[in-house]
C-alpha cells in the first residue's frame, strides 16, 4: 500500500500510526467482541473510551479547573450560533474581528440574535493580514469578543492572544488547536472542528467557563444548551461515538511525540521550509503579511497561472495531493497540520523547486 501525502484543509491526514491502532481495534476493541462503532455510548467500554479522551485532552492542552469539555456534533460551523445563544446572557451587542471567510461566517449567523460590533476588518487589505490591536474598536460592554485564530482559507494566523478587558474571549480554533501549547485561560470558549488536528471529521471540540453556562437564550435547541450538554457528559443524545474514538486515539498518539510544546517545535520548521522556499523565488508568492502567515495552511501563487492545472497534475503523479486553493483565493494551498510529516512537506518543497527549473 501507497500512502499519498494530502495537504486538504480538512478532512486532513490522520497520523498513520492512529488509523493502524483503529485498523486493528476495528472489530474487537480491547477483548469486548465489538467494534466501537458498535458499543452503546452508555456501556462501560465507551464511557472509558471518553474518560480518557477527556483527561488526555486536558492534560495536553493544561486545562484549568473550571472549564467544561464537550464533544459536540455540527461542527464548528454550529458554533456560529450555539455562542450567541449561550453567551449573550442578557445582553444584546457581541464584539467580532473580521480577518476572513470563516469570520465573516460567525459574524453572519451572529446577526441572527444579536447586534454584532465589528470591532475590526482586513477586508480592505483582502484578508492578508490582522488590524493592529491599537486600531480595534471594542465595547467594553460587548457580551464576548470573537475572533478565528487561523483563517483556513486565506492562511492569516493571529500569534498572540488579544487582550479584552475582562470581557469573555472566544476564539474558533478549528485550524490551531493542538498545534502549539496554549493558555486556555485566557478564554471564555474555545472550539474547533475536528477534522484538521482533532481527528476525523463529525465531531467538535468546545471548551467553555463554567461562569458562562446556564443562562441560554429562550427557545434556544435543548442540544444548544451548554450546561445540558456539559451535564450530561456530552451525552444528551448519542454522541458522534467513532469520531471521539479516533480523537482520543490521536490525543494519545500527540503525548507520544512529546506533546504539543514538540508539535510546536515541529509546526514551526515545517512552515518555515515553505515561507522559505516561496520567499527565496520569483516562480512563487504568497500573499499573506509575514507577521501573521499561518503555520497550518499555506497559501500560494505561482507567477504564471495558466500553469496552475500542469502543477496540480505533476504534483498529483508525485504523490502530493489536494493543494488546489480555495476558489475565492484560487491558486494553491498547503495545509500542514499535525498530522503532516515533516517528509511530505520535504516533498513538496523539493517538487515545487524542481517544477520550478522546469518551468520558470
Amino acid at each position: 500500500m501507497t500512502r499519498v501525502y494530502n495537504f486538504s484543509a480538512g478532512p486532513a491526514m490522520m497520523p498513520e500510526a492512529v488509523l493502524s491502532r483503529a485498523r486493528e481495534e476495528m472489530l474487537d476493541w480491547q477483548g469486548s467482541g465489538m467494534s466501537v462503532m458498535e458499543m452503546s455510548h452508555r456501556g462501560k467500554e465507551f464511557m472509558s473510551i471518553a474518560s480518557k479522551a477527556e483527561s488526555d485532552l486536558r492534560e495536553l492542552l493544561g486545562i484549568p479547573t473550571g472549564y467544561k469539555v464537550l464533544f459536540l456534533q455540527g461542527g464548528a460551523s454550529a458554533q456560529f450560533a450555539m455562542v450567541p445563544m449561550n453567551l449573550l446572557r442578557g445582553k444584546g451587542k457581541a464584539d467580532y474581528i473580521n480577518t476572513g471567510q470563516w469570520s465573516k461566517k460567525a459574524i453572519a449567523e451572529a446577526r441572527r440574535y444579536c447586534e454584532v460590533n465589528i470591532a475590526a476588518t482586513a477586508e480592505a487589505g483582502k484578508f492578508t493580514s490582522i488590524p493592529a490591536r491599537d486600531t480595534w474598536q471594542t465595547d467594553p460592554d460587548a457580551a464576548y469578543l470573537h475572533y478565528t485564530p487561523n483563517e483556513t482559507i486565506g492562511g492569516v494566523e493571529f500569534h498572540w492572544i488579544p487582550e479584552t478587558g475582562g470581557v469573555p474571549l472566544v476564539a474558533d480554533m478549528s485550524s490551531t488547536l493542538l498545534s502549539r501549547p496554549l493558555d486556555v485561560s485566557r478564554y471564555g470558549v474555545i472550539y474547533a472542528g475536528a477534522q484538521k488536528n482533532i481527528g476525523p471529521a463529525g465531531l467538535t471540540v468546545v471548551i467553555v467557563r463554567e461562569d458562562l453556562m446556564g443562562e441560554v437564550l429562550p427557545g434556544a435547541p435543548t442540544l444548544f444548551d451548554y450546561q445540558v450538554m456539559a451535564d450530561n457528559g456530552s451525552m444528551y443524545n448519542t454522541p458522534p461515538t467513532y469520531s471521539w474514538y479516533l480523537a482520543g486515539l490521536v490525543f494519545e498518539w500527540l503525548k507520544g511525540q512529546g506533546g504539543l510544546q514538540a508539535m510546536a517545535e515541529i509546526n514551526r520548521r515545517k512552515a518555515g521550509k515553505l515561507y522559505d522556499l516561496i520567499d527565496a523565488s520569483d516562480f512563487y508568492q504568497n500573499p499573506v503579511d509575514p507577521q501573521c502567515r499561518s503555520w497550518m495552511n499555506v497559501p500560494f501563487t505561482l507567477a504564471d497561472a495558466d500553469l496552475d492545472a500542469t502543477f496540480l497534475e505533476q504534483a498529483k503523479a508525485a504523490g502530493l495531493l489536494t493543494l488546489k486553493g480555495h476558489r475565492s483565493v484560487g491558486g494553491m494551498r498547503a495545509s500542514i497540520y499535525n498530522a503532516m510529516p515533516e517528509e511530505g512537506v520535504d516533498a513538496l518543497v523539493s517538487f515545487m523547486k524542481d517544477f520550478e527549473q522546469r518551468h520558470g
